[in-house]
């Protein structure tokens, strides 16, 4: 068999994660360790919760629950793009000890500098070694095993949750209709019969057209339908990712993914309940023709066979571990509590349109064509509840601004002070109080890592060329 070329396969470090389900992460008695890369498919993140005490009494920031003996869990607090790293990641979200760290973007960015591939000094206290340990890490980043292995305990549990690849690019091309590679074609179908001609891999931000899940999980993204060894490559990528990661959850089927992450984790029913956040208008929303469906599949084959396999062993995983009947029974039960939830935590019960959105502090960041819904609380629930439900529908930005302040209260004040001086004189009208200042501070800092890359680029460049005028010199004297 041929390997793969050394670029395209991501770093393959066997994996010095247990297995959770297998070694009984229900009786373990040293700490859990949870990590969510949110990908593309993704998944972008937000969820989880964790074991408040029974008496919920209620902190300002929201925390997980495990019934281990101490709770270390993660919760999403990324993916902010509905589209790519869709909505259901973004639901994933929920209540976080204040006795669990986050491994935070550095700089306060909210994603950990994607899409580079991630490095162990993009967290924040990580070099300055200012953090002990990190219990949770689940920014949005391209995943690389063994920079996160730096980080993370040998013992955490590595899961992801993937979109179906059809909806997923359709959502991409509505939010990310700006970039280069779309930006010239009316339409997706337009864009997907001349994909090879809009498409150039080299230009800023084209990932996104193309193969995103597999860039995500770290791998080469330009992979052609015809491309005569498509079919291995899909297998090294679909067996490293079996290896780095425990489970693989599907967004398509996001309350039984959660069920079997209950049971994986050892977690209640309520542990799993959670609003769907960063969903779309469906004013925004357009229904494929079967063809365009199909040329989907060609145009992202790479990512469609990684999620064929995974979505089949998703339903093996419910077989063995949960069950049909009990699936379906636990179900019915969390969408009961879902319901009884929204009933009491928000007004009208459901997501609206950002303009309908009272509470500037709960409105997500809007970008590209899409409209990215959100919710506004019942205004007749007491304070305690108040706060609980907060916690659920607080977008991810807020939230993750809420939990770095919480880790780094200096640096927080240092950097809102060069966001005032960095943000734009013209922001959109809905990037109001916190988005607009995210939004400043994310272009600030890719600014910034784009050009230490580009330095860094040129020093070797410059080195090259010295080892070799060196070279020639040498070859001249010894003449």
């Amino acid at each position: 068999m041929l390997s793969p070329p050394r670029r395209w396969i991501r770093d393959q470090c066997p994996s010095a994660v247990t297995s959770c389900v297998r070694r009984g992460v229900c009786s373990r008695r040293h700490s859990l360790w949870i990590l969510l890369i949110l990908l593309v498919v993704c998944i972008a993140i937000q969820m989880f919760v964790a074991r408040q005490a029974r008496n919920d009494k209620l902190t300002g920031l929201p925390h997980l629950r495990l019934t281990v003996n101490k709770p270390h869990l993660f919760s999403t607090a990324q993916n902010e793009w509905e589209i790519v790293h869709s909505e259901s990641s973004q639901a994933v979200k929920t209540d976080l000890s204040r006795n669990l760290t986050f491994a935070l973007p550095l700089n306060k960015h909210s994603q950990l500098f994607y899409p580079f591939f991630f490095a162990s000094h993009f967290v924040e206290g990580f070099n300055s070694r200012s953090v002990r340990e990190f219990h949770i890490m689940c920014n949005h980043m391209r995943f690389t095993k063994s920079e996160v292995a730096k980080v993370m305990p040998e013992d955490t549990f590595y899961f992801s949750i993937l979109r179906h690849p059809v909806a997923m690019m359709e959502s991409i091309f509505i939010y990310y209709k700006s970039i280069p590679a779309f930006h010239k074609t009316h339409s997706l179908d337009s864009f997907l019969d001349s994909s090879w001609r809009n498409y150039n891999s080299s230009v800023k931000n084209n990932h996104y057209a193309h193969n995103i899940l597999a860039f995500d999980f770290g791998f080469d993204n330009n992979v052609a339908a015809d491309t005569e060894d498509l079919e291995e490559r899909a297998s090294m990528a679909i067996a490293a990712i079996e290896r780095d990661f425990h489970l693989i959850l599907i967004s398509e089927y996001f309350d039984e993914s959660m069920i079997l992450l209950k049971h994986a984790l050892c977690w209640s029913l309520e542990d799993v309940v959670s609003f769907k956040l960063n969903g779309r208008s469906e004013q925004t929303r357009h229904p494929l023709l079967p063809n365009t469906a199909e040329k989907i599949k060609r145009w992202n084959a790479l990512d469609w066979r990684i999620y064929l396999h995974f979505n089949t062993t998703f339903w093996h995983k419910m077989d063995s571990l949960v069950g049909q009947e009990q699936m379906k029974r636990e179900v019915s039960q969390l969408r009961e509590l879902q319901a009884k939830l929204a009933n009491s935590c928000l007004k009208d019960g459901g997501a609206v349109d950002p303009s309908q959105i009272k509470d500037a502090g709960l409105k997500p960041f809007q970008y590209g064509a899409a409209v990215i819904q959100g919710y506004n609380l019942n205004p007749h629930i007491d304070r305690q509840t108040k706060i609980k439900c907060q916690r659920l529908i607080t977008p991810e930005l807020q939230y993750t601004d809420r939990l770095y302040t919480q880790q780094f209260p200096e640096l927080a004040a240092k950097h809102r002070q060069e966001t005032r001086m960095v943000a734009p004189q013209r922001q959109r009208s809905d990037r109001t109080g916190m988005m607009g200042m995210a939004w400043a501070r994310e272009a600030h800092h890719r600014q910034i890592i784009r050009s230490k890359f580009s330095n860094l680029r040129n020093q070797k460049a410059s080195t090259s060329a010295m080892l070799t005028h060196t070279e020639d010199n040498n070859k001249t004297s010894m003449l």
